[in-house]
């Protein structure tokens, strides 16, 4: 079995679906890696460290010729992949929701997809979870990102000249990256508060150090440990709460995502303008659309004198802590179902119908043709 990864070619994506050490552990299963020349440049790996793991080192037609798995952080178009054998599995990112196009091309094309997005969130899937490996490090940079940008210090500090006052901190969403967001913060010795629609949170925030903030009877928890899309009476309950604690705040860290949706709105002009000068907020979800009223991808926005930030690709500022993860998450995956007399992974009933898209020539995702 040939395993190809191609250099990302979508802009601003620095990570790569293969590191020398998984390298290593596919070629112990017994496959052959071919890797793009300059596939883990931005990553911090050079085309020798993959050699001496293994891998061949060629042009992208080189690499994928007779291919039976395609590697990849974003999928990769699928007219790259016309030298692969007929029905090679692609495992990747797809943003199937929002792309389907592209799912319609590689259905056309007669690739297997692997949407590593779809991963079940199931104890036995965890090692493969893209999404919790790449978000627990963008909570990690959302906070180091902002309190460069916030330009005081986090921590109280007693000093001969008098006291300088700890941050205050407010996560909004605690899930993988919001949970990792409130840690960070305490460790930068912050005064944190976190809040999330689903009540069965608090037990984790406060676990944590912080202080666990929720409006009266709000609660909206969806499939799979993800948050609901809330009513509108819920919604007013939640814009009451943050408006009351918003404007104590020095640094807000949204973090709310909605599988297959745009981000919900979580913070308005108005609340904005209630916040101290100076304040900082990051909007972890401004590729989706934002948490934030007035966000924009890969730009600082000045509202009311406070700071709003959010990168497009949050994981890629982070690339070879990130790439590292998201390699051990695709070979945890493949490796699980690996078949040594068929040479190549065989599918169970549960993850892989789960993530799979396309599959002979047909889009077969339940969740996209439901």
């Amino acid at each position: 079995m040939r395993i190809a990864v191609l250099k990302e070619r979508a802009s601003g994506e620095t990570r790569v679906a293969l590191t020398p050490e998984t390298a290593k552990k596919f070629i112990a299963l017994g496959a052959s890696v071919a890797v793009e020349s300059g596939a883990g440049a931005h990553a911090s790996i050079s085309d020798a460290a993959f050699e001496e793991a293994g891998a061949q080192i060629g042009t992208a037609e080189a690499v994928t010729k007779d291919a039976g798995i395609v590697l990849g952080v974003q999928a990769p178009d699928p007219g790259l992949l016309s030298g692969a054998q007929q029905g090679a599995m692609v495992a990747a990112t797809f943003d199937p929701f929002q792309q389907g196009d592209r799912v319609d091309a590689y259905a056309k094309a007669g690739l297997e997809a692997l949407s590593m997005e779809f991963m079940p969130r199931i104890t036995r899937a965890q090692s493969m979870d893209v999404l919790s490996s790449q978000s627990n490090l963008s909570g990690y940079k959302a906070v180091i990102a902002a309190a460069d940008q916030y330009g005081r210090a986090f921590p109280m500090m007693m000093t001969a000249a008098g006291t300088v006052q700890a941050a205050r901190c407010f996560v909004m969403g605690v899930g993988v990256a919001g949970l990792q967001a409130i840690a960070t913060a305490k460790r930068l010795g912050a005064q944190v508060s976190a809040t999330d629609v689903r009540p069965e949170t608090a037990e984790q925030i406060t676990s944590l150090g912080a202080k666990a903030i929720f409006a009266e009877g709000l609660e909206a928890s969806g499939e799979g440990g993800y948050a609901a899309e809330l009513t509108d009476e819920q919604k007013a309950a939640q814009a009451e709460l943050v408006t009351g604690h918003i404007a104590k705040q020095d640094i807000v860290i949204t973090t709310a995502l909605i599988p297959g949706r745009a981000a919900p709105r979580l913070i308005s002009d108005d609340q904005i303008a209630a916040m101290k000068p100076g304040s900082v907020i990051f909007d972890l979800a401004v590729a989706q659309g934002g948490n934030v009223e007035g966000s924009k991808p890969d730009e600082l926005v000045e509202r009311h004198g406070v700071t709003i930030m959010g990168y497009s690709n949050t994981p890629a500022s982070l690339a070879p802590d990130t790439s590292a993860l998201f390699a051990r998450n695709l070979f945890n995956f493949l490796s699980a179902f690996w078949d040594k007399e068929a040479g190549k992974p065989v599918l169970d009933e549960e993850i892989g119908n789960a993530v799979r898209l396309t599959q002979g020539g047909k889009v077969v995702s339940e969740r996209l043709n439901g």
